[in-house]
């Protein structure tokens, strides 16, 4: 492949060439690897929830980031959005089976750190 090169979606088998600009796997990483994006996958990893109590369990995003960060995620099939027709609309938001899949490393993650953090007994200071 040469340098530079970018596989296309239709390239069945080939792999993306994500160190590239142009790359649209990049987009997915940045999106799954944002400030919020990452804990918007990790707080559904156990249950569907609905945008009030997604943006609850998430300490410190605005409901403007939150949405913004569905958004995105959701146009890159790693969470399906369900509207209920209701006044309001009540939105549930969970994992697809893609989310689920790039979610299970990120929550391997996130225990590893959290499970070594309890074993030193220490308090990392916030910043």
């Amino acid at each position: 492949m040469g340098e530079g090169a970018q596989l296309t979606r239709g390239e069945p088998g080939k792999r993306y060439e994500v160190f590239h600009t142009d790359c649209p796997a990049r987009d997915v990483v940045d999106h799954v690897t944002s400030r919020w994006g990452i804990w918007v996958l990790i707080s559904l990893r156990s249950s569907d929830l609905r945008f009030h109590e997604l943006r609850d369990s998430i300490q410190g995003i605005s409901e403007k980031m939150l949405a913004q960060t569905l958004r995105a995620l959701v146009q890159d099939d790693l969470v399906w959005r369900k509207v209920e027709p209701t006044t309001p609309p009540q939105v549930t938001y969970g994992l697809t089976g893609f989310g689920q899949d790039v979610g299970a490393p990120l929550a391997d993650l996130f225990d590893r750190i959290t499970e070594r953090l309890a074993a030193d007994g220490v308090e990392r200071p916030r910043k």
